[in-house]
């Protein structure tokens, strides 16, 4: 990549602090959360595939969305680690492009899972009946295998585009991993074209699966509605509680950083909010959809041997 009359062949993350001490701080906190990402993603996955009674539709998206949150997660926090400890905090312009494409990527694969599952619901509430036929393993298997071909087929769209932009001013990027604001800023000029493309991927990978999952709500409050029990409502409605939380939780923070015009990009405001998606967010999704969950608990007694009362 040309910038003025030189090569750019690398950047320069500064992270989140140039204070050795807050560093160190930063960097024990990251090691902790990365470590609980990999034990509780790590644990759900085997979890739905050594127990028969988790060999469910529902299962079978949680465990996907757990390995895509094991890969998503080791996307960016190695390198925060590293950068938090090391005084070189240079991205080759290679690995750049690379840790771009794979966080995209992912991203948007997760974006049409969540809708996925949003699916997955709506089948086993509204005719519960039908749910196994709706929802083979066929179906199952080409939902997940369209999140990931759609997600990834529009990382390239986005990578391509962002990685032809001249870059003339400096090489240093003000956050913890490459992502499109802090990149825009480094821009000479970002073309109404550019813009275009931003937009276009905002509305096919993100808006359009946010209104499959509304869509998918409204049938599915519909039929709670003709349940006539209060219990079977709460009972229902508890089956999608935790994906409503993981939805909230990631479409927020997503269409907070990328629905805006790239002039309006607050970086520091921005690498918070992205610390929280990219980072806590596969944390806390084996706690979301585990916590509260019968057939996890009871999984995991039977897996490590407890007893009822110890979980």
């Amino acid at each position: 990549m040309v910038r003025g009359n030189h090569t750019v062949t690398e950047f320069i993350l500064l992270g989140f602090s140039t204070n050795p001490v807050m560093q160190m701080i930063l960097f024990v906190l990251f090691l902790g959360v990365y470590s609980l990402t990999l034990l509780g993603n790590t644990t759900l996955i085997i979890l739905i595939c050594n127990d028969s009674r988790l060999h469910t539709p529902m299962y079978f998206f949680i465990g996907n969305l757990s390995f895509l949150d094991l890969w998503y997660s080791s996307v960016y926090t190695p390198k925060i680690l590293v950068t938090c400890i090391s005084e070189d905090k240079s991205i080759s312009f290679a690995g750049c492009l690379s840790q771009f494409f794979f966080s995209a990527g992912l991203a948007y694969s997760e974006c049409y899972l969540l809708a996925a599952m949003a699916y997955d619901r709506y089948a086993a509430i509204s005719n519960p009946l039908l749910y196994a036929q709706a929802m083979s393993k066929k179906v199952c298997s080409s939902l997940v295998i369209y999140s990931y071909t759609g997600g990834f087929v529009n990382a390239i769209i986005l990578t391509s585009n962002t990685f032809t932009l001249d870059f003339c001013g400096d090489n240093i990027i003000d956050d913890f991993f490459c992502d499109v604001p802090p990149l825009i800023k480094l821009a000479c000029d970002v073309r109404e074209s550019y813009q275009s493309v931003l937009y276009f991927l905002l509305a096919s990978n993100v808006i359009t699966p946010t209104l499959l999952i509304l869509a998918s709500y409204i049938f599915i409050i519909a039929a709670i509605l003709r349940i006539r029990s209060t219990q079977g409502r709460l009972k229902a409605f508890s089956t999608c509680s935790s994906h409503l939380i993981s939805v909230t939780l990631y479409y927020g923070s997503i269409l907070y950083i990328y629905s805006r015009p790239s002039s309006s990009y607050s970086l520091e405001r921005d690498k918070m909010v992205s610390t929280f998606y990219t980072v806590l967010f596969p944390m806390l999704n084996p706690m979301i959809y585990s916590l509260r969950n019968k057939d996890v608990k009871e999984a995991l007694r039977k897996l490590f041997k407890l007893a009822p009362s110890d979980i």
